[in-house]
């Protein structure tokens, strides 16, 4: 069986913190990985979180925008809690084809299905002792929930074609970068599974909200590529202005995907504005049902978004689209065929 998760990561954490401190041990833990980089007050808040629940067992679910670092926070609670020498194993929902979403995280047995030609153990098997990270999981179908659910009721499984129950011993850390109550509205994630999931939920700030952490994460990355390849390259007198201004809705993975080709363009000096086109820069954004628009965006572009974005937010219903818009669901139909 072949699929485009990811699957089983161990992380080097620091183990021997020598300090009598745990929140400097956790926040010295958090900075192995640069995504998480800052001190905006914010970022200790979500510190704070984190120190709070590592030490728990309770079930954490990550609310955050692509892009936003919800990995990153799963395995930092992973690495400060009692299971940090075991495995932390971290599945995408999304990437799991329906049809061998139950078989990759509960196993199966030997001839359970044409192909089945051995035992086949799980993710969830696979991370008995330690964390499941189960991404995106309103990209889960909703007949999985729902197995989902009794498994962290029971502790307990079928593998698929097995007759016999298998119990893990599991710390499932969940994360979606939707907002939760549209999900359950649409029909993507239980409502059941969304309370038992959502034992301490952590919301995962986006870049735009981390002030100066966005100047000082793009020193960093570029220190860190300077360092690599033994190099002074800086940034042009106008990136850092760049840097601050655009709303990053790729949030940091975008910021450091774009150092990173800026840094390969470059002989000595950095030009961000040359890595961010016209178009991507004056693009409205949409975030968390917000649609943001640049000032000078002409009228009839900002009514096509405004339309456009409606349209999407109630999954291509255009009669509740047009009561939202407060147009004719004619006028709505004439718009969208110009469009």
């Amino acid at each position: 069986m072949s699929t485009s998760m990811r699957g089983p990561a161990r992380c080097d954490f620091p183990h021997d913190r020598g300090q009598t401190d745990s929140d400097m041990a956790l926040e010295k833990s958090l900075k192995q990985f640069g995504i998480m980089q800052g001190m905006a007050p914010i970022m200790e808040r979500l510190y704070q979180q984190v120190d709070k629940v590592a030490g728990t067992e309770a079930t954490v679910l990550l609310v955050g925008e692509s892009g936003t670092g919800k990995e990153v926070i799963a395995n930092a609670i992973h690495h400060a809690s009692a299971r940090s020498e075991q495995a932390f194993v971290a599945v995408n929902c999304g990437a799991i084809p329906p049809h061998l979403i139950e078989a990759a995280l509960f196993g199966h047995e030997k001839g359970s299905f044409t192909g089945a030609v051995r035992q086949h153990i799980g993710y969830f098997e696979h991370a008995s002792g330690g964390t499941l990270f189960l991404d995106e999981i309103t990209e889960m179908p909703v007949d999985m929930q729902v197995k989902l659910l009794r498994v962290l009721e029971s502790g307990s499984f079928l593998r698929v074609g097995g007759d016999e129950e298998v119990k893990v011993d599991v710390r499932l850390i969940a994360a979606t970068n939707r907002d939760l109550d549209t999900a359950v509205k649409q029909g993507n994630l239980r409502e059941d599974l969304m309370y038992r999931l959502a034992v301490f939920p952590i919301r995962i700030p986006p870049l735009r909200e981390r002030g100066n952490d966005i100047e000082s994460l793009a020193n960093y990355f570029l220190a860190e590529l300077n360092e690599k390849d033994h190099a002074n390259k800086i940034f042009s007198r106008g990136s850092l202005d760049v840097i601050r201004s655009y709303s990053w809705p790729g949030n940091v993975r975008e910021l450091k995907n774009v150092i990173h080709r800026a840094y390969i363009l470059a002989t000595d000096t950095l030009n961000i504005e040359d890595c961010i086109s016209d178009l991507s820069t004056k693009k409205p954004t949409v975030h968390e049902g917000y649609l943001n628009f640049f000032v000078g965006t002409p009228l009839a572009d900002a009514q096509k978004e405004i339309i456009l974005a409606t349209l999407k937010h109630y999954s291509g219903n255009k009669r509740l689209t047009a009561e939202a818009l407060g147009i004719s669901l004619k006028t709505l139909y004439n718009r969208l065929k110009e469009y």
